[in-house]
């Protein structure tokens, strides 16, 4: 197998840690949680795993800017400006919405790495606007590099195809991985590591936005592209990918009771914050199918936090249960 390039800055590898009062007080399996909230860059999260292997491949495509795009508080946006800020890249970001009056958590964050900003009012066309700035950056002689919506290119899902063995490095006896699932690189990067390091438990991903079927074929051909940069010829079938879309129906970012019963349960009996739009809802449904008796009690969950943190601190969320 491979090794591509890959800028190792992450503090890895990341803990594994027993909740054992959360799992009493839901009377069902044991569950762990691996923090990858804790990767170090700009308080940390999934994206950063991603950014080793990409931010490696900007630099030897000579780039000099790292183009991106996301929500307002989009923690992938969050982790490309810092580690910009840290390689010496400028950064340009495009943000869907309107700007606030004042900036907060990630967009906050944003600002002080020094990320020049531009703003779109639909999503629709915030591809459309990415493009347009790349050749504007180009034709000024500034080497632009398109670091994709999520890091979820071939490229950025290595970061979890290596995650997946530093996790058998450190305990291979979870019945499940369950996490939150959006762009598709964490969860196609898991699929390919369960089948190139052996992991002979089953992972679920709990849908943040996307319907399952969507995430299914997108995974299946993400973690098959992912697999050729390391010479493997796997071709990856819809059948091969967990996905549960039954979480995310109030659309993205819209915080239900769902998602603040979450936040609490693990801030109540673990001391452990997670971020309202995609670990609060990934644990809401890892909540919700263990009292549905999904799981075996017998069973062994790995809850991996992808970060998001900063996301508590939004003016516009609130943990208040209503």
């Amino acid at each position: 197998m491979k090794r591509p390039a890959r800028l190792k800055f992450a503090h890895l590898p990341t803990p594994i840690e027993a909740l054992p009062r959360l799992s009493a007080a839901l009377g069902g399996p044991q569950i762990y949680v691996k923090r990858d909230d804790q990767t170090g860059l700009a308080f940390g999260g999934n994206k950063t795993r991603k950014l080793e292997f990409i931010v490696a491949e900007a630099q030897a495509q000579g780039a000099k800017t790292l183009i991106s795009a996301g929500a307002v508080q989009s923690n992938h946006c969050r982790q490309t400006a810092a580690a910009a800020a840290r390689f010496g890249f400028r950064c340009i970001l495009i943000l869907t919405g309107e700007e606030p009056a004042h900036a907060s958590a990630n967009l906050l964050l944003d600002q002080l790495f020094g990320a020049r900003i531009i703003w779109v009012a639909d999503r629709a066309d915030r591809d459309y606007v990415m493009q347009e700035i790349y050749k504007e950056t180009l034709a000024e002689g500034r080497m632009p590099y398109l670091v994709p919506y999520g890091g979820s290119s071939p490229t950025g899902a290595l970061g979890y195809v290596f995650a997946l063995e530093e996790l058998m490095e450190q305990n291979s006896s979870f019945d499940w991985i369950v996490f939150a699932t959006s762009s598709g690189g964490t969860h196609a990067g898991l699929t390919l590591g369960k089948h190139l390091f052996r992991f002979k438990g089953n992972i679920l991903g709990i849908s943040i936005d996307e319907d399952e079927s969507w995430l299914k074929k997108h995974v299946s051909v993400l973690a098959s592209d992912t697999a050729k940069l390391l010479g493997e010829q796997k071709r990856f079938k819809i059948r091969d990918v967990l996905a549960n879309d039954s979480y995310c129906q109030a659309g993205y970012g819209v915080m239900t009771n769902l998602e603040r019963e979450a936040v609490q349960l693990f801030a109540k009996y673990e001391g452990l914050l997670l971020d309202p739009v995609y670990t609060g809802r990934a644990a809401g449904g890892m909540i919700d199918l263990i009292r549905k008796g999904f799981f075996n009690p017998k069973d062994k969950l790995l809850f991996w936090h992808t970060g998001g943190t900063p996301s508590l601190f939004a003016d516009r969320y609130s943990t208040e249960v209503v």
